[in-house]
């Protein structure tokens, strides 16, 4: 079944986004996500990277490593 227009709960109300975290150092993120944050799909799972964390492991990130691998 699918999720009728809007991304209503059945109550009526609008699902509020989750928290954006760096999937590393736990760091969060405003909404949006700044700019300079890296977003990366592994296994089916969006991860979400923030500058710090995506700039110290920039070779892994670009040879398509999973994370579990840096």
């Amino acid at each position: 079944m699918t999720s009728p227009p809007g991304d209503e709960d059945d109550d009526g109300s609008r699902a509020e986004p989750e928290p954006v975290v760096c999937a590393l150092c736990g760091t969060a993120a405003g909404e949006p996500p700044p700019v300079t944050w890296t977003c990366s799909v592994e296994n089916g799972v969006r991860r979400h990277f923030c500058e710090n964390c995506a700039r110290d492991n920039l070779r892994a990130i670009e040879g398509r490593l999973d994370s579990a691998w840096w």
